[in-house]
């Protein structure tokens, strides 16, 4: 079927995206302080398949869960697990308020892809918005002074792992449900982590485990809340509604960890947001196709 375009739906859907993923930028840090990232990312994986169970069941279990497009589902989510792993990893090397600046040079990334693979338009105004996040991530980077940090370049590759993510389930909304995605989501990073994870296990603390649960609740259902927000809205609108987040997570840095972002970070993330909303004034409405679930 077709479902019209809706911004205050893919709005509302985003809304819950913002909060799991603020709660998972704190909780994947912590977690991580006592874990290794890859035993954090499979029982990430594990129990969010778990929690995700009982909507699988209701929509018809396993057997409502077949698609035909295993290899883009593949492709889709070894590319989503490194750059989860990518994330992660920044979130102990720089402050969270400044990972989660970089990552938003994912929507420049997205404008570009969703040009190439999925046949969106790249007008004057996305190729500005283009222009301003890479001058943007320049400005938080500053390479010219010669200290660009190891964890700054680890989030920007995160970013463009996530970017591609992204495309990838723009274009599966085409043809696959959301519950669908999520499931070889949940499927595939799992088989993906389980030998790392058994070569670096170690059995959580009671503290430990909490966070794991946290992560995987937020891993999850930040991702459904993603995936229908994306069935709403082309994925240059989607995504940067997502702007809001560097405020947020900077606020939970500040307080939790008394972490303050520095001039050129805070000029580089207006450079990324002013990209972003020119990104989202020049996307032209559009239906948007999916299937019945």
């Amino acid at each position: 079927m077709t479902r019209h375009p809706s911004k205050s739906m893919a709005a509302l859907w985003m809304t819950g995206w913002l909060g799991l993923m603020v709660i998972i930028a704190v909780a994947g840090r912590e977690a991580a302080r006592e874990l290794h990232l890859f035993q954090v990312m499979e029982l990430r994986s594990t129990l969010g398949f778990l929690m995700l169970y009982p909507l699988i069941r209701a929509a018809g279990g396993f057997a409502a869960m077949g698609t035909t497009r295993p290899w883009s589902h593949i492709g889709r989510n070894v590319v989503h697990y490194a750059a989860q792993y990518c994330w992660f990893a920044a979130l102990l090397m720089i402050p969270i308020g400044q990972v989660v600046a970089i990552e938003f040079t994912m929507p420049i990334w997205i404008a570009i892809l969703a040009a190439i693979f999925l046949g969106e338009r790249l007008n004057a105004g996305k190729i500005t918005a283009v222009v301003l996040g890479l001058i943007g991530v320049i400005v938080i980077v500053r390479p010219a002074t010669g200290s660009v940090e190891p964890g700054q370049l680890v989030a920007l590759a995160a970013a463009f792992g996530f970017a591609i993510s992204i495309t990838l389930v723009k274009s599966l909304t085409r043809i696959d449900s959301t519950l669908t995605i999520m499931f070889w989501m949940l499927i595939i990073q799992s088989a993906l982590g389980f030998v790392p994870a058994i070569y670096v296990w170690q059995w959580p603390s009671t503290i430990g485990w909490s966070w794991i649960v946290v992560i995987a609740f937020c891993g999850t259902f930040s991702h459904y809340c993603m995936a229908r927000a994306l069935t709403y809205a082309d994925a240059t609108i989607v995504i940067p509604m997502d702007f809001l987040r560097v405020p947020l997570t900077a606020t939970a840095g500040w307080l939790l960890y008394g972490e303050r972002l520095d001039l050129y970070t805070v000029l580089g993330a207006a450079l990324i947001l002013c990209g972003n909303l020119l990104n989202l004034r020049s996307a032209p409405p559009a239906p948007v196709s999916k299937p019945a679930e």
